[in-house]
């Protein structure tokens, strides 16, 4: 099967001519405008320096739904011990990097490098990127960040700089996403971490036509923003003890 190649038009091909592996097209660029017209069909960025910009749309899709969300027994009996701190939106920036950071501190390569970290810094400034955030005192030890649509949630990616860090922003990004009214969060790829906690697999066409339901139009959402007053926390530098990543 061909792979396509993008053109400066703002569109894409059919999510179902991609191949077996999930690839797509390739080519065109990382402008918001044509990054939530990708999101809107289900299809994301992925691709690493010195690779051309690739696009994906992976079946079967790994989800959450807010409703079949549960917490793993050993992590609330953890977090009902612990003193930390969760936001939203207050560090965007600082959390896409630690997503990064995290990885090429462990010798891995990263997806996350210059232009992508641009590209979603825009889209938090317009609205429609978002993060959430785990503290401990004044030290970000763990969050997570993705792209909101309509009533779906599209996780990118996640880190820990702690025990649990990235799975306590995760919990309490479905409290939030449950109590507003979210039908289903993204997690693109399959993790036994992310099964511990409810997702389960899909078939393509099947996360396709949730997209379609649960995107009515595709509008910033502000209300995100948490009311928390200190926005310009100092991220202090810890010991890695435990790396997650939501996707990829």
């Amino acid at each position: 099967m061909p792979i396509f190649r993008l053109t400066d038009d703002i569109q894409f091909p059919p999510v179902d001519l991609a191949e077996d592996s999930g690839l797509l097209a390739v080519g065109g660029d990382l402008t918001s405008e044509r990054l939530l017209c990708a999101y809107r069909d289900g299809i994301f960025p992925w691709f690493s320096i010195g690779d051309p910009l690739l696009w994906w749309f992976t079946s079967p899709r790994l989800v959450l739904f807010p409703k079949e969300f549960h917490i793993p027994k050993r992590v609330a009996r953890y977090q009902r011990n612990c003193n930390f701190t969760i936001t939203k939106d207050t560090a965007f920036a600082a959390v896409i990097q630690q997503c990064a950071t995290i990885r090429t501190e462990s010798g891995e390569d990263t997806w996350i490098i210059e232009e992508m970290k641009n590209a979603y810094e825009e889209l938090h400034r317009l609205g429609y990127a978002h993060s959430v955030e785990c503290w401990q005192n004044d030290t970000l030890v763990g969050g997570l960040y993705g792209v909101a649509l309509g009533k779906v949630f599209f996780g990118e990616s996640m880190f820990s700089r702690i025990r649990c860090g990235s799975q306590f922003a995760l919990i309490a990004l479905m409290k939030y996403l449950e109590k507003e009214n979210y039908q289903m969060i993204d997690c693109q790829m399959t993790t036994n971490h992310l099964l511990r906690f409810g997702a389960r697999e899909i078939t393509g066409g099947a996360f396709h036509k949730l997209l379609k339901l649960h995107i009515p139009d595709i509008l910033p959402q502000e209300h995100w923003y948490s009311d928390e007053k200190n926005t310009n926390r100092p991220l202090q530098p810890l010991r890695q003890e435990q790396e997650t990543h939501l996707i990829k």
